[in-house]
């Protein structure tokens, strides 16, 4: 009775691994994301997108695209309202600039800081980059990405677009995102990071 037991215990535990999928992507960072969109309480999916969700499509992980960047703090900047895909208008300010290399030509974004966001404990030194590139509309989703980064304590900050992700708003049009300013467009093609979704 006890080896039937364990054989049927073995049988159960094989059937619900073989069940389980494995959480895919090359980068802890990807395999985050694609556990994050499959779990209904964090997913921004919709649950007939959530319900064969495999994972999401990216651009293979390269290391040229994670770069030392400068940045040049704007301490006098007054905080505006940044438009966003809903009615709303989300509270910024900018934090400075970043210019970097990539791709063989010198680039200049403006980097910012979520004002409401900076209430929230672990987010005190949160920066926000969203951009647009020669991707948009034919392999990353059409109105841009987003980067997060931390304050340095000097003027080199690492931005690493290989994290670059989609707003939620390219999911499911229920949710409110930041629309990416046009003076944050990069003239090059930046294939790191999310690509765009494809719905069913």
């Amino acid at each position: 009775m006890k080896q039937i037991l364990i054989l049927f215990l073995a049988i159960t535990t094989f059937a619900c691994a073989q069940d389980k999928q494995p959480i895919l992507g090359e980068t802890d960072w990807q395999k985050k994301m694609n556990a994050d969109f499959k779990d209904a309480t964090k997913s921004p999916l919709k649950d007939k997108d959530r319900k064969d969700f495999k994972g999401l499509d990216f651009f293979k992980f390269d290391s040229a695209y994670v770069v030392k960047a400068t940045l040049k703090r704007t301490p006098d900047e007054k905080p505006f309202k940044m438009k966003t895909t809903t009615e709303r208008l989300a509270n910024y300010v900018k934090y400075g600039t970043i210019v970097f290399e990539l791709n063989g030509k010198e680039h200049e974004l403006n980097i910012y800081q979520n004002l409401d966001l900076l209430k929230k404990p672990g987010y005190e030194d949160y920066l926000f980059l969203p951009f647009l590139d020669h991707t948009n509309g034919e392999d990353s989703y059409s109105g841009g990405r987003y980067v997060e980064a931390r304050i340095p304590e000097g003027d080199i900050i690492q931005i690493d677009f290989n994290t670059a992700y989609n707003p939620y708003c390219a999911y499911n049009e229920k949710y409110s995102c930041p629309i990416v300013p046009r003076e944050n467009t990069l003239y090059t093609r930046v294939e790191a990071g999310v690509k765009a979704f494809k719905k069913h």
